[in-house]
């Protein structure tokens, strides 16, 4: 069992090195915000109308909100792997959340422009600005902060990314990072691509994500029972 533990330790050793913390928040910020919803659907209404200023406006409102929930999900797992028993209930909570999200991204049809949370949140709020917009729409979506606090114990639990705050803040900065390239990639080929970037484009987009979130659950569902193995 020692000799497993090595090998395994070993094995995130290299892979930690291969992928920093900044280049995991980078990738997990980008192919998060792929999949369909309110901030998506708006940024290809506003870009095509108003132009790639006010599209990309919009994101980087969405991708603060992002950045404070992804904040608040790594701050609420600081002390929560010293035993076993709390490591796999995180594990079991990511495998459950990323099973979900794969299946409900993969078999989508249709684009949601908004929800019920988050036309509550507006009528409250009434964002008048581009930038404000983005950020009250992903405010109003509740999901968003599930999904962190999911994502950050995956990272944690696994190792991927140090319970440290130096290793975090890394994390967090590429989260931003990769979130607001997806949104000025979204603006820039809804405002210069002629319709070429068409709806059935981004929910293409959204079953390949799908598909991924599901082949990260199974891989999070073999390290739970590896985990419950073990005990």
């Amino acid at each position: 069992m020692s000799d497993l533990h090595s090998i395994d330790t070993a094995r995130v050793g290299e892979f930690a090195a291969i992928l920093p913390a900044w280049l995991i928040g980078l990738l997990s910020g980008f192919f998060i915000s792929i999949p369909v919803g309110p901030i998506n659907v708006t940024i290809m209404n506003e870009g095509a109308r108003r132009g790639f200023n006010y599209a990309l406006f919009i994101g980087l409102g969405s991708a603060l909100m992002e950045l404070l929930y992804c904040l608040l999900g790594f701050a609420g797992f600081s002390s929560l792997f010293n035993t076993r028993i709390a490591r796999a209930t995180l594990e079991l909570i990511s495998f459950l959340m990323m099973l979900f999200l794969g299946l409900k991204y993969i078999i989508i049809a249709a684009l949601p422009a908004t929800t019920k949370t988050v036309e509550k949140v507006e009528h409250r709020l009434h964002p008048h600005h581009a930038f404000t917009i983005g950020f009250v729409r992903t405010l109003g979506n509740p999901g968003v902060l599930l999904f962190w606090i999911a994502v950050s114990a995956t990272f944690i639990s696994h190792e991927w990314v140090e319970n440290n705050w130096a290793d975090k803040w890394e994390c967090i900065a590429g989260v931003a990072a990769g979130c607001v390239a997806w949104f000025a990639l979204l603006a820039f080929a809804v405002s210069r691509g002629h319709g070429r970037f068409s709806t059935r484009t981004l929910t293409w987009m959204s079953h390949v994500s799908g598909a991924t979130l599901l082949l990260a659950a199974l891989v999070i569902g073999f390290r739970l029972v590896k985990l419950l193995a073990h005990r």
